[in-house]
């Protein structure tokens, strides 16, 4: 049974007790008997590769969020190489996105050969900030990159508008959002093109795989192309017609999703509703118990949207704990809950400094949201006590920090 009061425990880190025995990692897979059914049905088969069950899956991935087409790739970020060549970037163009994002969704510009331009992001949701982006705009621009950051939707009819007055194209990067609403929009219906992650901490997975979806039928023509080596028929429709004439048509990669993932998503996709009902339990479960830590920011949520929340990322406030984010991030995990930070802001990691010559203090929005985030567990398969846990953690690290504080101002 935990202690009533929090500021009465040592912290782990200090040689106390955890808060738990084990470590709860901050995202996690939930496989099942009917997926590994489903797998084992598609080994069986005639086709591993190429085969049925990837149209399969495209389909009902395509109705699940109201789009014309869906294209299955290997990987998220082979997903947005794919959007980026069918935006039509090229050498000597630029895309505008965030930089506070996983890397994958700047270099698929680099892929190009093209260069990312960095916009800073609103100071609630960290999602790109439409005044930023209009700022950026230059001739050499050819597409906007927004990120639904930990799955709240990006502000997307602005960056629409910005898009259609320029001529634009928007590739909107949802791989945190599978299932989010904007604007009673399911989000994989209202960009250009947008991109979804099954990587196994997602909503569902395919152990590593992407989907781009898009209403336009030729740019779903160019994503086929392209994962395919740039041929323009693959095996399972030359079969079908029976022949054997094939041509490459442009330059492309193999980034072909197998049947087997496709299968395995395919059983997933029917546990998605199940899953971001209870992601979004979790949520509102945080957000009641954040809310009465003073020191705790939780993320904020826009009123004409609903979340999918791959993660609950808090902010901690600094200056009242006088400690940096290391030092809380440390003390979390020594209680056994597995905090993770989302994430280092693309433009200060070694490679974007050492060939753009960034230096720090260029977006001051992302860098100072960098400093002070943690992302706490969250994923679908936790219980009632995993959630407790966190929570319970997060206020024990929270009071002991803000009490070590006031003990150094008394001393001062």
């Amino acid at each position: 049974m935990r202690p009533t009061s929090t500021s009465r425990e040592g912290l782990a880190i200090d040689g106390g007790t955890p808060v738990r025995k084990m470590f709860l990692p901050y995202g996690h897979q939930s496989i099942a008997e009917d997926d590994i059914r489903a797998v084992v049905e598609t080994l069986r088969s005639d086709w591993l590769t190429t085969g049925p069950k990837v149209a399969e899956f495209e389909e009902a991935f395509a109705a699940r969020v109201g789009a014309k087409h869906a294209v299955a790739f290997s990987s998220g970020t082979a997903a947005l190489h794919g959007a980026a060549f069918a935006a039509g970037l090229k050498p000597g163009d630029e895309a505008i996105t965030s930089p506070l994002t996983f890397a994958a969704t700047a270099n698929c510009v680099l892929y190009q050969g093209a260069r990312p331009i960095f916009a800073d992001v609103c100071p609630d949701t960290l999602n790109l900030d439409p005044e930023r982006i209009t700022e950026r705009v230059s001739p050499k621009t050819r597409a906007i990159l927004p990120v639904d950051y930990a799955g709240h939707p990006a502000d997307l009819d602005p960056v629409l508008d910005i898009a259609e007055r320029h001529g634009l194209t928007v590739v909107e990067d949802a791989c945190h959002a599978l299932g989010a609403e904007y604007r009673e929009r399911r989000v994989g219906s209202i960009a250009h093109l947008t991109v979804f992650s099954f990587h196994p901490v997602k909503h569902l997975t395919t152990g590593e795989g992407g989907m781009v979806t898009t209403s336009s039928a030729a740019h779903a023509e160019a994503l086929r192309r392209f994962r395919n080596h740039g041929i323009s028929s693959d095996a399972l429709q030359r079969q079908t017609a029976g022949q054997w004439h094939y041509e490459m048509v442009l330059l492309g990669y193999n980034y072909r999703l197998t049947d087997v993932a496709c299968a395995l998503g395919l059983s997933q996709l029917k546990k998605l509703e199940a899953n971001l009902a209870r992601r979004r339990q979790i949520a509102s479960l945080y957000a009641a118990a954040f809310r009465k830590v003073p020191s705790v920011i939780p993320p904020s949520v826009r009123a004409d949207v609903n979340p999918a929340w791959h993660l609950y990322p808090i902010r901690f406030d600094l200056d009242h704990l006088k400690t940096d984010r290391g030092q809380i991030f440390r003390a979390l995990r020594a209680e056994n809950i597995g905090v993770n930070v989302h994430y280092i802001p693309v433009h200060l990691h070694p490679y974007y400094r050492d060939h753009f010559g960034y230096r720090g203090g260029e977006y001051p929005g992302a860098e100072g949201a960098y400093d002070r985030l943690i992302s706490l567990p969250m994923f679908h398969g936790m219980s009632d006590e995993d959630v407790r846990d966190v929570i319970h953690a997060v206020g024990k690290v929270a009071t002991a920090f803000a009490a070590r504080s006031t003990r150094k101002v008394s001393k001062s």
